[in-house]
């Protein structure tokens, strides 16, 4: 698997989390391990652009997932999964260090970045959270991607509530 992690934010983000936690949600997701993703962290301003640009909504949000050749998961156990480029995760440490402090289970500004960026690579395998049943089954495969990856780093505890609506 080859993925790239970009920081441009200015802010010390834990890279290599974001880095492992990508590469088992592929790897969980049956994603072909010669695929390619990357991950890019920008400040506030940045992101509000790339936010007013593409969704046409005002302020910084906190990812934003820009799909390539639309890989999706094998649908079958047996089912040989495509090879390709899946896209850009584009994280906003600034948003999600404010998430993590406002979450019901308040967790780190790097706890939110592992968790958007399971969202991301959601996203970019064409998960979405628009009804109520995409988003049950989009949020139940998030929490349980993080907590597997967190159980295998030996993190105490379930992952953060999701921050996102």
């Amino acid at each position: 698997m080859s993925i790239d992690v970009n920081n441009e934010s200015g802010t010390e983000v834990d890279e290599r989390a974001i880095l492992d936690i990508a590469r088992y949600a592929l790897a969980r997701m049956r994603i072909h391990p010669l695929s390619e993703l990357s991950v890019i962290v920008v400040d506030a301003d940045a992101m509000e652009h790339l936010h007013i640009q593409w969704m046409d909504l005002p302020g910084p949000t906190d990812v934003m997932s820009f799909p390539m050749d639309e890989l999706r998961p094998p649908s079958k156990d047996t089912e040989e999964p495509p090879q390709g480029l899946l896209g850009d995760i584009v994280l906003c440490p600034e948003v999600a260090k404010r998430q993590g402090e406002e979450a019901p289970t308040q967790h780190s500004m790097d706890e939110e970045l592992q968790l958007l960026t399971v969202h991301g690579v959601l996203h970019l395998l064409g998960y979405d959270h628009e009804e109520p049943d995409e988003k049950a089954e989009m949020f139940g495969l998030q929490a349980a991607i993080v907590d597997g990856w967190r159980a295998e780093q030996g993190l105490a505890g379930p992952s953060p509530a999701p921050t996102i609506s």
